[in-house]
């Protein structure tokens, strides 16, 4: 039991999650409520038609994806890093973070240039003879991936990296010395072990995928219009009430659905505290 004199040190943080969190929910939620009086017809408009459901639907869906795609590159980029000398695991590091340092803004309009129809792709599939002319990869599905993926994927590495380095590498070699192969010692030993990393990397990407707007917006076409996008759009138009009711249900079902993924991959999970102990 904490003693009220640790309690105490506490309060500034919870004092700082009440005033960054807690109170700008509560004015939006009393947005979605009370405007213009106490009413769930936002909630009813939200549920009631179907082209909101297919952007909250589609929402879901690239969001799982971009996380999911960061997952598939990030982990072996972790597991490299991991693997080399420890003197030139800053390096690498390094490498990984500097996307970081950019705004997500002007990462965005980079892709714009790079996959324009004037662009750089283009030209030199031009140059090449690979093509007759442009392609089109602006206003796409797949510019929305490609943009999502490249601003998220290092903090899926850097997450998957933290929880690797926490491995005893004495754990692998012994299962390598009771007869288990290369192969074997991976999936049965360091892969379990690592999991907690991967899926911690995936629900944070996923969280940041559910409220991104501006890279569908800049690159996207009509029909990847997310949640976040619709949200920017009702604030615009001033119509507190309704975004605040867009709000609401972004924050629930982001909640409600990681915890379910977090319920269901918790059991093939192994902390490499717990192996350790």
């Amino acid at each position: 039991m904490m003693r009220f004199g640790e309690r105490l040190t506490l309060l500034p943080a919870a004092l700082l999650v009440l005033a960054m969190f807690a109170v700008p929910v509560a004015f939006v939620f009393a947005e979605a409520i009370f405007t213009p009086g106490f009413s769930l017809a936002h909630f009813d408009r939200f549920f009631s038609r179907p082209v909101y459901l297919s952007v909250y639907l589609n929402t879901l869906v690239v969001s799982a994806v971009v996380a999911s795609i960061c997952l598939v590159i990030g982990y072996p980029m972790a597991l490299f890093i991991v693997s080399q000398p420890p003197a030139r695991r800053p390096l690498l590091l390094f490498l990984v973070l500097v996307p970081l340092w950019m705004s997500i803004l002007v990462r965005t309009y980079a892709w714009m240039v790079v996959l324009g129809r004037e662009g750089i792709i283009n030209g030199a599939l031009q140059w090449a003879g690979l093509t007759d002319g442009p392609l089109t990869l602006m206003f796409t599905t797949g510019a929305v991936f490609v943009a999502m993926v490249q601003i998220l994927l290092p903090i899926m590495v850097i997450t998957c990296y933290s929880i690797m380095t926490e491995i005893d590498p004495t754990l692998v070699r012994a299962a390598r010395i009771c007869g288990a192969s290369g192969l074997a010692a991976f999936r049965k030993v360091f892969l379990p072990l690592s999991m907690e990393g991967a899926i911690t990397g995936w629900s944070v990407i996923f969280i940041l995928s559910m409220g991104f707007f501006i890279v569908p917006a800049l690159v996207g076409g009509r029909r990847d219009v997310l949640l976040g996008n619709m949200i920017v759009n009702q604030v615009g138009q001033a119509n507190w009430g309704f975004a605040g009711a867009l709000a609401i249900i972004l924050l629930v079902s982001t909640i409600v659905l990681l915890g379910l993924v977090r319920l269901v991959m918790g059991r093939f999970v192994y902390s490499p505290r717990e192996a350790q102990a």
